[in-house]
């Protein structure tokens, strides 16, 4: 009866715990150590699964010109965040940028609900130190195409921040607080997105728009296909499209997936010199995220971006990771 009950109260604190992580990413992290389980977390995805759903909601708030626009707009400004910010920048370092600027776009690409920026980048440069070797978590090559593109995001195996990995970003306290508390902006631009429905209901009723419709639009479908668009690097990205480099990894060019990610998708020349603050090698190779972000050079914002060297660029370098 003992075992039976201290079994019963174990379930419960690991149920417990896993709510609160949907606000504290951090909370129990000490007493888990060691004992995550490579499964499903059920209760911690609960929100993740919500985010998916609620996106049925379309059915019931119909749509307007303004909630897709908006919907559209927040899908684009985000990716960019992704890519240009939590991927080339505190992954990769391809740029440089004030601590200032720094916090803006780690807020704004928290907004995603990808998680925090320290989260993202640990998982980032892990994957390309072993990328598609048994221990890259989230490799088609050694997982398949599901796991690599959304099972490993539930396992209670990866919802750590791997700080090792990371240790130049940890001396920002800003970007501690807001990895470990990494769903509160999410929540915010939920809540504002409501707020800016109802207030166009009320004032432009014209545009046919209202809170419900605003937030089911403009958060939860953009951030839903935001996510999936993201993930199509780690999965598809691996699997189709075509090889310039001989990389040790699968990882390919692809322009749909360049276009769905802004310029993502030519993903072989990115592991070939992944320092780059340019994907797209060549002209013909649409990289957005690089265009935006010589915008912000231009205003001052960020500077320094990492050039690609001809010698790397026609294939005669090492490939840099």
């Amino acid at each position: 009866m003992k075992t039976h009950s201290l079994f019963h109260k174990m379930q419960h604190s690991f149920l417990v715990t896993s709510i609160i992580r949907w606000i504290d990413s951090e909370a129990g992290l000490q007493e888990l150590a060691g004992k995550e389980k490579p499964g499903v977390d059920w209760p911690r995805i609960l929100p993740f699964i919500i985010l998916h759903v609620m996106c049925l909601g379309m059915f019931w708030v119909g749509w307007s010109w303004i909630a897709v626009a908006t919907a559209v707009f927040l899908y684009v400004v985000r990716m960019f965040a992704i890519t240009g910010f939590y991927h080339r920048y505190f992954s990769h370092k391809a740029f440089r940028t004030n601590r200032f600027w720094q916090f803006v776009f780690a807020v704004l690409g928290n907004s995603s609900a990808q998680r925090g920026p320290l989260w993202w980048a640990a998982h980032h440069r892990h994957h390309h130190r072993f990328a598609d070797q048994k221990e890259d978590i989230h490799s088609p090559a050694q997982h398949g195409f599901w796991w690599s593109h959304i099972g490993w995001l539930t396992s209670q195996k990866n919802f750590r921040t791997q700080k090792k990995y990371v240790g130049d970003w940890v001396k920002y306290p800003e970007l501690v607080w807001l990895n470990r508390f990494d769903t509160i902006v999410p929540i915010a631009l939920a809540g504002l997105l409501y707020a800016f429905g109802s207030l166009l209901a009320a004032t432009a009723p014209q545009l046919g728009t209202n809170g419900p419709q605003m937030l089911i639009w403009g958060f939860f479908i953009s951030t839903t296909a935001l996510f999936h668009g993201t993930a199509t690097i780690n999965s598809l990205d691996h699997l189709f499209g075509s090889r310039r480099y001989d990389t040790p990894d699968t990882s390919r060019n692809n322009l749909l997936l360049a276009l769905i990610t802004l310029g993502e998708g030519w993903h072989n020349n990115h592991h070939h010199y992944a320092v780059s603050a340019r994907q797209g090698f060549f002209w013909w190779e649409i990289d957005i995220t690089y265009y935006l972000l010589r915008v912000l050079s231009g205003l001052g914002m960020i500077w320094d971006l990492h050039p690609l060297p001809d010698y790397i660029k026609y294939g005669h370098g090492k490939h840099q990771t």
